[in-house]
Parts: C-alpha cells; structure tokens; sequence
C-alpha cells in the first residue's frame, strides 16, 4: 500500500503484478484501474484538472463552471458511488449544499488498508448515513472485490437510491470501437432533452435491450460506441429478471483488454447507460469530453419517471408474487 498524490488527489494505492488500483480518500473515487501488461487504465480520467471537493468553493472555481453539477465535477474521476440519492438535487437542496448524486463521492473518508485491501469508512451528515466501503485486490491475476455497507444513523424507514457510477474513458473508449455487452430487457430514454438538441436519440422512447431509437429514423446500436463526431445521451434500462447474477463487459479491440462488473441482480438491478462525446461546451466539459457511464444501481436515474419505473418493476417482481399465491 501506499500514500499518493493522484492528479492532486490525496489516494491510496494496492497493486499486484496485473494491475495497480488506485482510490481517493475524499470521495472515495477509484481513480484507477491500471492493467499493467498494457499500461491502460479503463476508467474515465476528466481532462480537466481535478482538486479536493473539499477545496471546491463556488464562485471561487469558475472553471468548473456554475451549474449544480460543478461541486461533483471538480473531482469526480472513473468509479464513485451516488448516495442516498441518484441523479440532480431540487433547488432547494442544491441551495442546501447538496451536490448531484449527494454526497457520498465528495465526503472524506477514514481509510485503512495493507498490501492489498482497502476500508474507507464515511458519514453523509445531510443524509445521516455511515457509508463502508471495502474493496480486496486478488493476490495474482486482475480480479477485485467490491463490498459495501450502508448505517442508517436516524433510524428512518425511507426508500433510497444507490448506484455505481462506473464511467471509462480514453484511451480504452474510442468512437466506433469501443464494444459493451450487458443483459438488459425493457429500455427507455430520458424524458428531458440536456443535449439542445445535439443528441441523436429519441427522446422518452421505449425500446428492447440495447437498440434505441433516432430521433429522425433508425436504431443506434448501443453495443458499440457511436462512430460520431459529436453525441450524447441518457438511457436506462432494465436488466434481465431471469439472471441472479448480472454484468457489464466492455471490450477495447485497439488494447485488446476486456473490462467489466459481476454482481447480484437484485442488488443492483437497473443499469443507467451515459454517453459523453465533445457534446456539451460550457464549463469544465468545453467540449473535449470523451466518456461512457454504465451505472447500476438501485432505481433509475429520473424521479419523475415514477409510472413508468412502478410497471417495470411490477414485471421484474411477477415471478416471486407468483411463488407467494402457490405458498399461501
């Protein structure tokens, strides 16, 4: 293990002879993926320079523009976690001091690791949680374990969201390259339109598995990553209710390297898809951004998707209301 600075992050580092992993102690990011027998890092790597969220102070960090998106964007980088609440606060939480995804990936974290384990231990003070993550590099090979644990410090009985935003970047993701693979069934666009219009996909569409709709004509196949000079876009998607266990693979034929997640369906059973390319131009994007989430997690992205979230989960639960008739 040891102490790093990180694109001027203060992390920690385990590695083996495959791979060198790399974690933030405020927001518990993990920064880096190293594959050592290529030299690529999969995961997103911002190409604006990164600070301390705990350095972030609004008007003080213009080049992280004004948006509520601005706190988060001054250090987010490859894998964070959204707690308790996935996706943009309302007004009045963002005046609060709430930043998008809330507050787990900006909070610092108490971190104990050796050779080749990690513990980071934090507490959201607005949601009133305790967040425990632990993540275990295997001895040889390129395998890592992810655990995580979640302390309700008020003791409320409440519905929350949480998700693993995973994003990769260059120079694993390339335009037209780049391949995903994941089991996905029922699928839909976000409602609104944060592209101006400069997106290619149907907005509120509904669709099968990774072939989502154009806004003019045609599919876009999702399998692979848009072979555009600009593109951008938000779907989600439902995965297959028939698996215990689930997954995410993505393929870089240029490094010849696999990447990806396993993990258990009901867990996580929804997979958030964000693409990124050169699209939006204010602040810090200026639109030199490359970047593809593929976010699992508890419940989709939109709040305001209520109904259509309530049907599709109505479906994935079928098969146990159906074993509890036959039991009672």
């Amino acid at each position: 293990m040891q102490n790093v600075l990180h694109r001027n992050r203060r992390s920690v580092s385990i590695e083996n002879e495959e791979v060198r992993l790399t974690i933030t102690v405020e927001g518990a990011n993990v920064a880096e993926i190293l594959h050592k027998p290529t030299g690529v890092n999969p995961l997103w790597t911002p190409p604006w320079p990164a600070s301390e969220p705990s350095a972030y102070a609004g008007a003080a960090h213009p080049e992280y523009g004004t948006s509520d998106e601005a706190p988060i964007l001054s250090g987010i980088m490859g894998h964070s976690v959204c707690l308790d609440t996935y996706g943009t606060p309302s007004p009045e939480e963002f005046l609060a001091g709430v930043p998008v995804h809330w507050e787990a990936s900006v909070i610092p974290y108490k971190v104990e690791c050796d050779s080749t384990s990690v513990s980071l231990r934090g507490v959201l003070p607005k949601s009133q949680l305790e967040f425990v993550r632990q993540i275990r590099l295997a001895p040889n090979g390129s395998v890592i374990h992810f655990e995580g644990s979640i302390i309700d410090l008020c003791h409320s009985d409440r519905l929350i969201a949480w998700t693993q935003h995973v994003v990769v970047g260059p120079p694993f993701l390339e335009c037209g390259k780049t391949e995903f693979r994941t089991p996905v069934t029922r699928s839909r666009v976000i409602d609104s339109d944060f592209t101006q219009g400069r997106g290619l996909q149907k907005t509120g569409a509904e669709f099968q598995d990774f072939l989502c709709p154009r806004k003019d004509t045609g599919f876009i196949d999702l399998r692979v990553f848009p072979d555009e000079t600009v593109s951008g876009g938000f779907t989600t998607h439902l995965l297959d209710t028939s698996k215990d266990q689930t997954f995410f693979v993505a393929w870089s034929g240029t490094s010849k390297l696999a990447f990806g997640y396993v993990w258990n369906r009901r867990d996580f059973p929804w997979l958030c898809r964000w693409e990124e390319n050169h699209l939006r131009a204010d602040p810090t994007w200026n639109g030199r951004t490359l970047a593809c989430g593929m976010e699992f997690g508890f419940r989709p992205h939109w709040s305001h998707e209520e109904k259509w979230f309530k049907e599709a989960l109505y479906s994935a639960c079928q098969p146990i209301a159906g074993l509890l008739q036959k039991l009672l």
